[in-house]
């Protein structure tokens, strides 16, 4: 492996998320994972003599400014953020110096609720949603 020269990887400053079509600039998190269920199956003796697979399971989980939801639910007027279409999230990074992008798709996202949370002393307000996604696609 060729270390990098100036010691640099990749780091929220070199993220891009792209939600509804836009670059969202007011996100101070995204987090997103899949899981594929697999169980050992058990026959003559005590280790397993095959594998089984089942469901595959998506997830996802993004923090934005209120600024960045109160845009969003200006763009669908008397409606709710569970009311939006199924859209895609891009998460796309490449570290200063690089020439490697990475790319990630996390498909078909929906809210799934329409939240504020606001406390005494807070200088920036941020919002936490859970999202259902169908599936994730790891491109590199």
């Amino acid at each position: 492996m060729t270390p990098y020269i100036n010691g640099t990887r990749h780091s929220w400053a070199d993220v891009k998320v792209n939600l509804l079509g836009r670059t969202v600039t007011g996100i101070t998190a995204i987090s997103y994972e899949d899981k594929q269920e697999k169980v050992n199956n058990y026959g003559a003796g005590v280790n397993p003599v095959s594998r089984g697979i089942g469901k595959y399971e998506a997830s996802a989980k993004i923090t934005l400014h209120a600024y960045e939801v109160e845009a969003i639910q200006r763009a669908i007027p008397g409606k709710r953020l569970q009311d939006i279409e199924p859209f895609d999230i891009e998460v796309v990074f490449m570290p200063k110096g690089s020439d490697t992008l990475v790319s990630h798709t996390i498909r078909n996202a929906e809210f799934t609720s329409n939240k504020r949370e606001l406390k005494q002393g807070d200088t920036v307000i941020e919002i936490e949603f859970e999202l259902i996604v169908s599936h994730i696609e790891w491109d590199a």
